[in-house]
């Protein structure tokens, strides 16, 4: 059977055709700049990249084109071979603590969590409906970023302010990227040879955005984004937690609207905003190697905010097996994850393969030396196919 998992942005699709339950995929790819005349649609043949530059103005568009290019290069010969969709769905609120499958109740209830994400619900809105249009006979699911931290306990998702915000409002930490954290804390306990349930996992999915979770026996006890995406460590472009007295203090200094400070928070600040060179970490890297000051510090602020959430999901858990590195800088970027375990040595007596670590690129492989106390792995994150694996058994196939 087909499944496929779709990531619908405001203005990407991303994609990835499964033959269920082999797992195995059948074609991925991506159409960027949705809404523009020169959108990029790229899809994989038989291992190699397929590209078009062509006028794609809206998300139904993108869902025709997708469709005809799976029969135009005989991936599937006719549409009623897929038969399950699995739609990324980025903000479940407290309705929804895990993968459901879609009818008119619940896009009624994910559209009213609009608020909560006013740039992804919207938009896995929009994907949804073309799909669903399009592929009428399938069945569809979304499949929440939030659901993985459901299991956090009321003392650590409920924040420290008036009450009646959360009664009225559900102001509380939500927690993203849980497919991500959820796949790659399972395959680290496959890693490890041991049970999921008998194991205490740090995850760190660093990208552009970045979120680390303390993972006890499979569950999510922490994570360090909260109400909305903005929250934690420090990002591409995002700030990541900072005293929020600063946002008042700015509105009143610059004469700043809500939306201002909002737009700084979000896409002026993070890497891009201490390094003044770029929000892309290679970037940063290579800046770093020319011996830049602006880049070493902005490297050295990066993984003190890891390093310090780390530390205190170690206390939360009370011990700790292994960390695992995953997301585009977490799978990439060997000068972070070397500054993160250096400093981790001491205290938590992780012994980095320097040799090793220094290659590792993309790929699952252990970072650590066989004495280490806590073992270091990346494990390259496969959000698509645990999107698909749900939809499949919420089909009941």
């Amino acid at each position: 059977m087909k499944v496929i998992s779709v990531n619908a942005g405001s203005s990407s699709l991303k994609f990835q055709l499964f033959e269920m339950p082999e797992e195995k995929v059948l074609t991925s790819g991506i159409v960027e700049r949705i809404g523009f005349e020169d959108a990029i649609f790229t899809i994989k043949v038989n291992g190699e990249k397929r590209k078009e530059v062509l006028p794609i103005l809206d998300h139904e568009k993108a869902v025709s084109l997708l469709l005809e290019a799976l029969q135009k290069y005989d991936i599937v010969s006719n549409l009623d071979e897929i038969q399950g969709v699995g739609h990324r769905a980025v903000h479940g609120g407290e309705a929804f603590t895990k993968s459901v499958l879609v009818n008119d109740e619940v896009v009624k209830t994910f559209e009213s969590l609009s608020d909560l994400a006013p740039l992804h619900n919207p938009a896995g809105l929009i994907g949804y409906r073309a799909f669903q249009k399009n592929l009428p006979h399938a069945s569809h699911a979304f499949i929440f970023d939030t659901a993985f931290h459901s299991t956090m306990e009321k003392d650590t998702y409920i924040y420290p302010i008036p009450m009646e915000y959360y009664d009225k409002y559900k102001i509380r930490k939500y927690g993203f990227h849980g497919t991500s954290h959820m796949y790659v804390s399972q395959r680290c306990a496959q890693l490890l040879n041991k049970k999921l349930e008998d194991t205490k996992i740090i995850t760190c999915h660093l990208g552009n955005g970045a979120s680390i979770s303390a993972v006890d026996g499979g569950k999510s006890i922490n994570t360090s984004m909260g109400f909305t995406p903005l929250a934690g460590v420090m990002m591409g472009t995002r700030s990541g937690d900072i005293d929020p007295a600063i946002v008042p203090f700015l509105m009143k200094k610059e004469n700043l609207s809500a939306e201002e400070i909002e737009n700084i928070l979000n896409k002026k600040s993070g890497m891009l905003g201490v390094s003044g060179i770029s929000s892309d970490a290679r970037d940063i890297e290579d800046a770093c190697k020319e011996g830049n000051e602006a880049a070493l510090l902005t490297t050295k602020i990066y993984a003190n905010r890891v390093l310090s959430t780390i530390g205190s999901y170690f206390v939360q858990l009370g011990g700790l097996d292994a960390i695992v590195f995953t997301g585009g800088i977490g799978e990439n970027d060997t000068n972070i994850r070397e500054c993160i375990c250096t400093q981790l040595e001491s205290s938590l007596g992780i012994k980095l393969d320097r040799a090793i670590n220094a290659k590792a690129r993309g790929e699952e492989t252990l970072l650590t030396t066989a004495d280490s106390k806590v073992a270091v792995w990346l494990v390259p994150t496969n959000e698509e196919l645990v999107i698909a694996r749900d939809t499949y058994q919420l089909m009941g196939k």
